[in-house]
Formats: structure tokens, sequence, C-alpha cells
């Protein structure tokens, strides 16, 4: 036979063929650390700071969403003390801009009208309220922070199981990873799947409105005063952003109105829309373009049976959730994370009964503040929703008391910054640093 013309056989035929093996799976080892954090958002990756300043080996899980649009948060003072004492604030501080004072305006028609009220923050000794700054950048530098320390495992992933029992946690993420944890904090949101594991029941409501949110840019300065016009669909409210080439004056808008009028606002061309906005704000930043997509949710509310379970706790919108009125969301949230890192402080998290003790003095000390956020959010939204003279005459009189007696405004200013009560560390004011004494 022709060498050339010869058939080859198959190298898996004939006596020395050889059939290759297929290689044993071998799993990883699970991710073994101190607290587990469930979401990556900004509740989420806060938390994971916190814990990691104590002294804990940290794991955070979750998406980083940095895509929101229109979406900004405003910290106030006892927020800001949390970042800056996690050494986080510096990274942020120059996406934002601060919120010197906080205008009020009735524009509901009502026949009990109110004049403009306006609150200052040297009032209460405050150079301003807080800071407002876009929610995607607040993210996006939380995460890069967390990439950057040491004791924060930073998993872009979704958990698919959770275990808790006496003697720990485990989670399994859906690229097929486990992670063992000693304790698990739950900051996944509204749809907590930790929350369901732990058996916590939920009350949950909805309103009939849909919040817009956007971003603007607009012809005359905001002089850093939030805006809030009340309406009859509820809050319409301009917060202070800070300039940037092309467009020195930003501001951020939220505002609510019914599922029907947001499907119309939705529809139109940026040119028509911002041609709105300048109607219900009556010209008062001048002319208004779009800085960015219009972004829209709609508005319910939720609040749990308890925020604790087996060796779990609930922070942020696993534990409460409420229309974006008064900016209370993430200030609400950072006080969980600060009271719950102040109640772990020393807990040897392999002993399941300092863990009880310890999630015992967390529930009592969140149940009232979560309980008078949201029964108070939900009291100011529906005022507005209610159209009805009792109701109307209720409110105006209320907010021209309040604001008309000064020791009773600087009261309701100071519990909107920083809550009366136990203050965690985390948001304690720092004594000044003492000068340096020279030598004669």
């Amino acid at each position: 036979m022709n060498p050339a013309t010869e058939k080859k056989k198959p190298a898996t035929e004939g006596p020395t063929a050889k059939t290759p093996i297929a290689s044993p799976t071998i799993a990883a080892p699970p991710i073994e650390c101190d607290v587990l954090v469930a979401g990556a958002g900004s509740a989420g990756l806060s938390a994971a700071h916190a814990f990691a300043a104590q002294g804990r080996k940290v794991a955070v899980v979750g998406k980083i969403e940095t895509g929101l649009a229109g979406r900004t948060v405003a910290l106030f003072e006892g927020s800001l003390r949390f970042y800056r004492a996690l050494g986080l604030w510096e990274r942020c501080a120059a996406h934002s801009a601060p919120m010197e004072g906080i205008r009020m305006i009735d524009d509901t028609g009502s026949i009990f009208p109110t004049g403009p009220k306006e609150f200052r923050s040297r009032e209460i000794d405050l150079d301003a309220f807080g800071e407002n700054i876009e929610n995607n950048a607040l993210v996006a530098e939380l995460a890069r922070a967390a990439r950057e320390n040491p004791a924060i495992i930073l998993i872009e992933d979704l958990i698919d199981q959770f275990e808790l029992n006496f003697s720990g946690a485990r989670a399994r993420l859906a690229s097929g990873g486990q992670i063992e944890a000693k304790f698990v904090v739950a900051g996944e949101g509204r749809n907590s799947q930790a929350r369901q594991i732990a058996g916590i029941t939920v009350t949950t409501w909805s309103y009939p409105q849909v919040a817009l949110t956007a971003l603007l840019a607009h012809e005359k300065p905001h002089h850093q005063i939030s805006t809030e016009f009340h309406k009859r669909s509820g809050p319409f409210t301009f917060v202070p952003l800070p300039g940037r080439e092309g467009a020195p004056h930003r501001s951020s808008l939220v505002w609510l109105v019914s599922p029907r009028e947001a499907l119309r606002l939705q529809a139109l061309p940026p040119e028509a829309l911002a041609a709105e906005i300048e109607d219900e704000s009556h010209g008062l930043l001048g002319k208004i373009t779009l800085d960015g997509p219009l972004g829209a949710f709609p508005m319910g509310a939720m609040k749990t049976s308890k925020v604790t379970g087996t060796r779990v706790a609930l922070i942020g919108e696993s534990a409460h959730l409420f229309p974006p009125i008064g900016a209370q969301g993430l200030n609400l949230s950072l006080r969980d994370i600060a009271n719950l890192v102040d109640c772990l402080e020393g807990v040897n998290l392999d002993e399941p009964d300092e863990i009880s003790r310890a999630l015992e003095g967390y529930e009592r000390q969140r149940a009232r503040d979560i309980g008078l956020r949201v029964r108070g959010i939900d009291i100011l939204n529906r005022s507005l929703l209610v159209h009805a003279l009792p109701v109307d005459f209720a409110r105006a009189f209320a907010l021209n008391f309040f604001s008309a007696v000064g020791p009773l405004r600087r009261a309701l200013m100071r519990e909107g910054v920083t809550p009366h009560g136990p203050t965690p560390k985390l948001m304690r004011a720092r004594p000044p640093a003492r000068p340096a004494s020279g030598r004669g």
C-alpha cells in the first residue's frame, strides 16, 4: 500500500490509543468572614466600611449599580460625621453641594394658604444642614474605597441561597461559590432574601404616586437652598448640586405625580418636559434644561415586624421604606448601621448568646426611630393627597405654628438633622483638634 494514500487511524483506535480522562471537579473552598453584608448599594457598602473599621473581616455581595437616573442623596450632618469618621467623605466631597437652607412653599391651592417658610442652618449653629450628592457618584466612591480596603472582600455577584442557624451563616452565590460568615447584615433592599429566610414579616402599602427624578441645569443660582413646593400630587423639590463646566447652576428634582401624569411627562421631549418643570416652579430658577435622563419609580412604603433574626440584622430598605420626603431615606439607613456597629462592639461573633443580647439592644434602639420616620412621612404625604378642609387647616396651622415659635422651630430643625436620643459613636461630633503648643 502506498503510504501516501494510507488512511490514518483515529487516535482512539488501536492498542496504544489513550482515552482522555476528565479531571474531577474540585470545589473552591468557601470564603470565610466575620460579617457578610448582602447588598452593594449605598447602605450595604457603608455597612461594610463601618464593620471593617471595627476590625471585622467583611464580605459584601451585590451588583454595583451606578446607573440610577436622576437620583441624589441629601446627607445630613450626622451622616456626614459617619463618613468622615470612616475617612470616606474626602473622596465624595467634590461631588456634593451644601444645603444651607430649606424653603417650603404651599402650592396646593388650599383656602388655608401659608406663606413661604425658610429655615437656615445657621439658626442651629451649623454651616449647612448637609450635602447633596448624586447617588451614582456616592456608590462609585464607596465601591472604589471597598476594593482598596484589605479588610473588605467585594464580590459583584448575587446570593442564591442563605442558611442561618445558631452556629453560623452560609450563603451560596449565583456563580456557585460559597461564603461562610458569623453574622449577616441584610441590606439588599425591599425584596430582601435574608429577611425572608429569617422569617421576618413585613407590612406594605402603596400610594397613588410615581416619583420622577432628574438632574437639571438652570439659569439662576440656587444659593445653596433646597426648595420644596407642596402640591396636590405631592412634593416637587429642588435640591442643590455642584456646578460643572458649561452648567454652573445645577439641582436635582424629585417630583411626585399621579401614575397617569407620570406616563404623560415621560413621553415628552426633553425641551417640553423642561418647560413644564419651569412652569411648575413658577420660574424660580429661570430657564431649565435636563442634565441627564429622567428616572421614575412607584411610591410605596414598608415596615418590618422586627429588624433582627438568628445571626442577622436588617438595615436600610430591607428594614424600612417610605416616600422621598424630607430626605430621610439614607440618613435613617446610616443610623441603622451606626447603631448596629455600637451594639456589636466587643461582641464575640462565635458566641450566639452574646450576639442575641446585642441584637436585643439593636431591636430596642431602632424601633422608635424607624417607627417615627415611617409614620411621620406617611402622615405628611397623605395630608397633601387628601383634599379635605380639616386636613388643609391642620397642615397649615402646624406649619405656621412650628415655624413661628423659635424654640419649636429650632427643635424641629435639629430633629431632622440629628434626632434626639443616644447618638451612635460614628455620628458624634468630634472635638476640635488642639493646636500644637509652642516651646519657649
